[in-house]
């Protein structure tokens, strides 16, 4: 070479972190407020909501979600006028923004438009590479009209048949409870791996009063009881414990299936956002191929957002886990099917959560009357 020459490139490993668009929710109604009709309206903890919504369903929802969300809690609000529909929302809504699920606050009078929420959720994934859950709003009781049995009735055939196991169904018994489930589930004192049940979340706030039906009988745990088996998402309470909480949030998932609680729909979804950038980084890169170095060294590189998410904490010596467990070096498997085609397995492993718990207590009257104490 007749000439010395020197290059120095920097190289773009895709080490840096991902945004995070867990517990960002997006809420949609009819609203007669024209400032908000048409258009994304983005709210935080500290916005005051009295100047920006309407005395009505959208309003009371957004209200409640910020009440129980807490601190650092956001979400987007999307208005409809009488001739929008919530589809069109959600497709203008996500050319400029990203949400983890969507709360439709109209409610839902077939059964058909809960396959339109689990088509749509599809259709963002198909073409958008983005997972959303829906909360969909349920009719409350009719005080004028229906006793709780008439009630209970008309909402198991509601979800009768219903397989869409993106869509969490939610009667509003209050008038605001997809906001009060919504701000709960963004509750960053918990992770997107806790049901709402968890009473350690603390109680629901701003449910307002519990409803009676057409006899004047107040709602009982006998209802709730029926409703959550039937597959919807409601506030429970104990006998002789202060305070309301909620029921599990269960999807409208078909028997047997995976995805039956958003507690096992958000961590994937969240390892999938993540998993997709990682993906998208090693189009056409060599540093993924066959050889065994390249196997082991991708295998890390994929597991890598899995052993972020399964990093816990302690305090005071009591552990809280992770939002899914160690994975294991099984849990990643990288198998090449052509030339220029992989596939890659990921096993996610949540944690045991007790929701039912039994507690035996027997006397021990073994000891002899004159042994010590």
């Amino acid at each position: 070479m007749a000439t010395g020459k020197v290059q120095v490139n920097n190289l773009n490993l895709g080490q840096g972190g991902i945004p995070e668009i867990e517990r960002h929710l997006l809420y949609i109604g009819r609203t007669d407020k024209a400032e908000l009709q048409g258009v994304v309206t983005r709210v935080n903890n500290m916005t005051d909501l009295d100047d920006v919504v309407a005395d009505d369903a959208l309003g009371a929802n957004v209200i409640a979600a910020q009440l129980n969300g807490k601190q650092n809690w956001t979400a987007a609000i999307f208005g409809l006028s009488a001739d929008d529909t919530w589809q069109e929302a959600v497709d203008i809504a996500n050319r400029t923004d990203s949400f983890e699920g969507i709360c439709l606050c109209d409610e839902v009078n077939t059964s058909a438009e809960f396959g339109e929420m689990q088509a749509k959720a599809t259709e963002l994934t198909s073409k958008l590479g983005r997972w959303v859950f829906f909360l969909a709003a349920c009719p409350g009781i009719d005080a004028e009209s229906q006793t709780w049995s008439v009630y209970e009735t008309a909402m198991l055939n509601l979800v009768k048949d219903v397989a869409a196991n993106l869509v969490t169904p939610v009667p509003q018994l209050n008038g605001n409870n997809v906001g009060v489930l919504g701000g709960r589930l963004c509750d960053r004192s918990v992770t997107v791996a806790d049901s709402p049940m968890r009473v350690a979340t603390g109680e629901v706030l701003g449910l307002g009063g519990m409803p009676v039906d057409s006899n004047d009988k107040p709602l009982e745990m006998s209802t709730v009881a029926t409703l959550a088996d039937a597959r919807y998402s409601l506030p429970q309470w104990y006998a002789d414990l202060e305070g309301v909480y909620w029921s599990d949030a269960t999807t409208l998932e078909a028997k047997g299936g995976d995805y039956q609680y958003l507690e096992y729909v958000r961590p994937v979804h969240k390892l999938n956002r993540r998993v997709r950038i990682k993906a998208i980084r090693r189009i056409a890169d060599r540093i993924l191929n066959s050889t065994p170095p390249s196997i082991e060294l991708n295998r890390t590189y994929f597991r890598k957002d899995m052993r972020d998410m399964s990093k816990g904490m302690e305090i005071g010596g009591i552990t809280f886990p992770g939002e899914i467990m160690v994975p294991r070096d099984s849990d990643v498997t990288i198998e090449w099917i052509t030339k220029t085609k992989v596939q890659i397995g990921l096993m996610v492993r949540p944690h045991n959560c007790p929701k039912e718990i039994a507690v035996n207590i027997a006397l021990d009257l073994s000891n002899p009357a004159d042994s010590e104490a």
